[in-house]
């Protein structure tokens, strides 16, 4: 709740992210998205446990994991899992699939011998559609594809039955052709295994199909200044940043983007980490900006009555008055 995570660099100090609360449902599907830099990446790696927040609380059924330990901790790193974006660099290239695999289980104590082992793995493989299982168990990660490799990390993750997999750009190094059934296949895992799934990613495309029935995070700057449904937030977004990236989405049918309203921003430049703006960090670059207001307060993320949360002064003000504002995050 109300994370932050500072860095320092030799220009000073940066805080990658600031201030985002995020409360996950079960079984849910929610992207984080946003250009590069926003702190998206930073934010899963705090709520996988690998960064621990400068400021704010991890909290894992009520408890601030930071100040967990022994089997509670335990309970933690079983619980979340990540997904990494690269998956020739995640797994060990001196590892078969069989022994990556099989490392967590007897880590856990899920299985005691290798008769077990290799029966655990086998269904595992196949949950993730690598059939017939008998031609991965004793291959190497140079021996797959990137979507298989990918399909390997997701199984890796599966292996000690998680509460949340954070899945960190885990479509992007793969082909295009097969970034759907990857999409589709942690979709049916969340359904399966009744997981909740945070996928990041910088192409709202994705984001739009993956979390159809979840909800979407919109990151600038370190902050979310967006917080809905897909329906909501790439239907009619509420925030002129969530509007330019949902104006940029390429479509398949050449009329609707020659149709597509543009969002004309002010400036294409992506302030400095060192050097942000007073106020929104969003208003040297907004279409919306109000001189004297954006300026000089810092939004909140509210809640207005459509559901969602926003952190805009003109966008709240438009679209929820002063007395129907839900809440403040």
């Amino acid at each position: 709740m109300n994370v932050t995570r500072a860095f320092k660099t030799p220009g000073g100090v940066i805080k990658a992210v600031d201030g985002v609360s995020l409360a996950l449902g079960q079984s849910e599907a929610i992207c984080l998205v946003g250009e590069s830099g926003c702190g998206k990446t930073t934010t899963g790696r705090m709520l996988a446990g690998l960064l621990r927040p400068t400021s704010g609380q991890l909290l894992f059924e009520s408890k601030d994991v930071w100040t967990t330990k022994g089997k509670e901790l335990a309970r933690f790193r079983r619980s979340v899992q990540l997904v990494h974006q690269d998956p020739y660099a995640s797994l060990n290239p001196i590892r078969t699939v069989y022994q990556t695999l099989s490392a967590p289980l007897f880590r856990h104590k899920k299985v005691s011998d290798r008769r077990g082992a290799i029966g655990a793995v086998t269904e595992l493989l196949q949950r993730v559609g690598l059939t017939p299982p008998a031609d991965f168990l004793i291959k190497y990660p140079h021996q797959l594809s990137g979507g298989q490799r990918q399909r390997v990390s997701i199984a890796r993750a599966l292996s000690v039955d998680p509460r949340v997999i954070v899945a960190d750009e885990a479509v992007s190094m793969v082909d295009v052709s097969i970034r759907i059934s990857l999409l589709n296949l942690l979709l049916a895992l969340r359904d399966e295994f009744r997981v909740t799934i945070v996928l990041i990613t910088h192409d709202l495309a994705v984001a739009r199909y993956f979390a159809r029935r979840g909800r979407i995070g919109v990151m600038y700057l370190g902050r979310v200044v967006e917080l809905g449904t897909s329906e909501l937030v790439v239907g009619d977004p509420a925030h002129p940043y969530s509007a330019a990236l949902v104006a940029a989405i390429p479509e398949a049918d050449p009329s609707l983007t020659r149709s597509k309203e543009r969002v004309e921003l002010r400036s294409a430049e992506v302030p400095s980490l060192l050097r942000l703006p007073s106020g929104c960090t969003f208003h040297p670059r907004c279409p919306l900006f109000e001189e004297g207001l954006c300026d000089v307060r810092v939004p909140e993320l509210l809640g207005i009555p459509d559901g969602r949360e926003v952190a805009c002064h003109v966008a709240v003000r438009e679209r929820a008055p002063a007395a129907e504002l839900i809440g403040v995050r």
